[in-house]
C-alpha cells in the first residue's frame, strides 16, 4: 500500500458520499458527524489497547478501521489526502521536538 492506494480509497469513498445513507455506511457516517467522531474515538481507543497488549493482529485490524474512519472524516470536511501529505512533508524538515514546540 502507498499514497496511491489511499488516494484511490479516498476517491472511492468520496463517491459514496452522495449515496443513500441507508445503503452506504460511509454516507451514513458523513451525515452523522457525532457518530463519525464517536467511531474515531472508539477505534483509537481499541488501537491503544491492542498496542499496550502487543496484539499485532489487533493493531492491524484497528489501524485499518481507524484509517477508514479518518478518510471518511477528511471527505466530510473537504480535506484531500494531498493536504495531509503536504503537511507531513513540511514537518519532515524539522525534528519532532522542534515541530511540537512550534505549535505552542
Amino acid at each position: 500500500m502507498n499514497d496511491k492506494f489511499i488516494k484511490e480509497m479516498f476517491d472511492d469513498l468520496r463517491k459514496r458520499k452522495s449515496t443513500n445513507q441507508n445503503k452506504s455506511y460511509t454516507a451514513h457516517l458523513i451525515n452523522n458527524p457525532e457518530l463519525l467522531a464517536k467511531k474515531i474515538g472508539e477505534e483509537s481507543s481499541e488501537l491503544i489497547i491492542d498496542f499496550i497488549k502487543k496484539n499485532k493482529e489487533g493493531i492491524i485490524n484497528e489501524s485499518a478501521d481507524l484509517m477508514y474512519h479518518l478518510i471518511v472524516l477528511w471527505i466530510s470536511v473537504g480535506v484531500d489526502p494531498q493536504d495531509i501529505w503536504k503537511e507531513l512533508s513540511n514537518r519532515k524538515l524539522k525534528s519532532g521536538f522542534e515541530e511540537k514546540n512550534s505549535r505552542s
